[in-house]
Order: structure tokens, then C-alpha cells, then sequence
């Protein structure tokens, strides 16, 4: 009878550790998930002597469906296939102040989670930030500078309101 009770004690602390395993394992993930930044790319900004024509030749010859932005690429978000995601590709004068330094050709726009954790810590570790948080229906927005000054755009995206401007306008 000891053995039995023996045994069925050592089943209920098992079962037990069991529980308390998957659920500090799942707090660790909550946690690792709060600390997630970049995401993915949310668009990629480059200067050219002329928008309109440069559109007009993606159109006409790799056939992205360009507006007067650009064009914007869909896709489905791999932690959840049914959530759409957005990455905005757009032709800049290259005349821009957008881009800060006239040196700067480029300008990479980066996905990122809880934007107002990051600014938080780059408070904390002395980053850059060229302007003030902004918010809109489909997204917050920062400007900082990576360590060589190059404007980095981050956007905390809210993509079912960004869906509507599929094809359309943007910010």
C-alpha cells in the first residue's frame, strides 16, 4: 500500500510540475515576446531624379501597380497566415529633406512592436531620435539615427486600418 500511495504521490507531483513548467515556460515566452522590436521591413524609401517616371517604368516593365506614393507589397504574417501585412516601396525627389542628410540616398522604414517601449529604452541608451512619436490610424511613427547618422523610419503598424489604403495613400 506505501508503494501505491508512493506512486500516486510522485503521478500528482509530476502532473503538477508538469503545470507549473508549461506555465513558467509561457511566461518566459510573454516576456521574450515584450522584448520582440524589429518585426520585419515596413518599406523601403529611395531617392531618383524623377518619381513619376521612375514609377511609370516599374509599372510598365516589372508591373508593381504604382500610385502617387509608390506601390505597397502584401503579405500574410507568419505567426497568423490570415493577418495581412504591408511593406510600402516608394520613389523620393531626390531633392527629399525626408531622408535628413542630403548624403543619405536611402531610408529603410522597420516594423517593430511596442513603439513606446523602444523609445523608453532608447532614452535609457542614448539613441538618437530625430523627432516626437507621431500616431495615426494605421500606425506610430519615430525617426532615429543609427550610429553612422543614417534617418531610420520605425512604425508600429495597426495593418488592418493600413489595409485600407492598400493601393492607395499613406501617411
Amino acid at each position: 500500500m506505501k508503494k501505491f500511495s508512493l506512486l500516486i504521490l510522485l503521478l500528482i507531483s509530476s502532473f503538477g510540475f508538469g503545470f507549473a513548467f508549461r506555465a513558467m515556460m509561457e511566461s518566459k515566452s510573454d516576456d521574450v515576446k515584450a522584448f520582440k522590436k524589429v518585426t520585419g521591413i515596413g518599406g523601403i524609401f529611395f531617392k531618383c531624379k524623377d518619381p513619376g517616371k521612375l514609377k511609370e517604368w516599374y509599372k510598365n516593365n516589372l508591373g508593381l501597380q504604382t500610385d502617387k506614393y509608390g506601390t505597397n507589397f502584401v503579405w500574410y504574417q507568419g505567426a497568423d497566415s490570415t493577418k495581412k501585412g504591408y511593406t510600402q516601396w516608394s520613389p523620393f525627389v531626390e531633392s527629399t529633406k525626408y531622408f535628413g542628410s542630403e548624403k543619405q540616398d536611402f531610408m529603410i522604414n522597420y516594423r517593430v512592436d511596442n513603439l513606446e517601449a523602444l523609445i523608453r529604452e532608447f532614452k535609457q541608451t542614448g539613441v538618437v531620435m530625430v523627432d516626437t512619436m507621431e500616431s495615426y490610424n494605421y500606425g506610430k511613427f519615430i525617426h532615429i539615427l543609427d550610429n553612422e547618422g543614417n534617418k531610420v523610419e520605425l512604425w508600429e503598424p495597426v495593418d488592418e486600418e493600413y489595409g485600407k489604403f492598400e493601393g492607395g495613400q499613406t501617411k
